[in-house]
């Protein structure tokens, strides 16, 4: 009996573009669909898979993390045979179950070598990648946060002999765009008409065929946007150029790194985000999340930034048997985890 392969959607996109969120918007408005997500971070701490185990929608007869499955030592491409393969023979053996599958990769991931891992034998006659979808960041595109000027970068490799590469961050943004089967605009909502369709022009620019481009806000799409491409991605890739493609093996920007912090004591929210966007100023941070305990509050504050730009929400109470800490991740580049972590401990509560 032949079975039908199970779709498999990976989402990608730069760090802080709203990935979670958009997955945790499909998961709630899943139209009774059975979805099973993994989680790849970039840290330890789990950040984003703690965020989708609050979306309410996991049975409360079963252990949560049986629907999500953390991949947190690295991107997927680097650690796709130690952890992926063993990761997606569980969920297959599962396929009655499950109608279908998330990733979220880490931002700093390339999706090209995740979904050759859809060649194997093992995978490929029960899965398929339906499609790859991209997650922009509309403010921070407009902000050059990653993703520079395709002018001012050639300008400044005319200017510079020495330049033959254009900066990694440059190369993963153009490299996620390269590999999508849609790309999502998010937080259209922080910049005006003008720039929005600017920023379309620039990911027009990068994507090599004719790739839909829709806006949102907070990552609210219908489910059928998202599902539904039967794209065959793994049959398809010599239609997405990558950056990467003549070399044998992907090696990361060692620079980039993560660092965290687990305090047991809280904060005010205010006082806290103004130093860490002091912090984000001092040092090439690109990313922060993490939860906040605040005080006289039973309910856990959720915390992100992304370079200057913060926001905050809570997301649920806090579990009597928890400890009430302060959990955040920093990822950047040459990052000095001492000096953060002075500098937090003097913020008053």
């Amino acid at each position: 009996m032949a079975f039908k392969k199970i779709p498999v959607t990976i989402v990608t996109g730069f760090l802080g573009s709203g990935k979670t969120t958009l997955i945790r918007n499909l998961l709630q408005n899943n139209h009774g669909r059975r979805i099973a997500v993994l989680v790849n971070e970039f840290g330890e701490l789990g950040i984003d898979g703690e965020l989708l185990k609050s979306c309410q929608i996991c049975p409360e007869d079963g252990d949560s993390t049986d629907n999500i499955v953390e991949l947190t030592n690295g991107c997927l491409c680097c650690t796709v045979q130690e952890e992926f393969l063993p990761t997606m023979q569980q969920l297959l053996q599962r396929r009655d179950s499950i109608d279908c599958i998330l990733i979220e990769t880490s931002g700093l991931a390339l999706p090209k070598p995740l979904v050759k891992a859809f060649r194997w034998h093992e995978i490929r006659n029960a899965a398929t990648v339906d499609a790859v979808i991209t997650v922009v960041d509309c403010a921070a595109v407009a902000a050059g946060t990653f993703a520079s000027d395709p002018e001012a970068v050639e300008r400044d490799r005319q200017a510079d002999p020495n330049l033959e590469h254009e900066t990694p961050l440059q190369e993963l943004f153009e490299d996620q765009l390269a590999c999508a089967d849609l790309v999502v605009l998010n937080k259209t909502d922080l910049v005006d008409s003008a720039t929005q369709a600017e920023i379309i022009n620039l990911v027009q620019q990068e994507l090599p065929r004719v790739v839909k481009i829709v806006a949102s806000t907070n990552g609210q799409l219908d489910t059928d946007i998202l599902l539904g491409f039967n794209a065959a991605v793994e049959d398809d890739l010599a239609a997405r150029p990558s950056h990467h493609d003549t070399e044998e093996d992907h090696d990361h920007d060692d620079e980039i790194t993560s660092t965290h912090l687990v305090l047991n004591r809280s904060f005010d929210p205010q006082k806290l985000q103004k130093q860490l966007q002091t912090l984000a100023q001092e040092q090439e941070i690109y990313r922060i999340k993490g939860f906040v305990a605040v005080p006289n509050k039973p309910m856990r504050l959720v915390l992100q930034g992304v370079g200057g730009r913060f926001e905050q929400f809570y997301d649920r109470m806090w579990q009597p048997e928890e400890p009430q800490q302060t959990k955040l991740v920093f990822i950047g580049r040459n990052l000095e985890p001492s000096v953060i972590a002075s500098q937090l401990n003097v913020v008053s509560g």
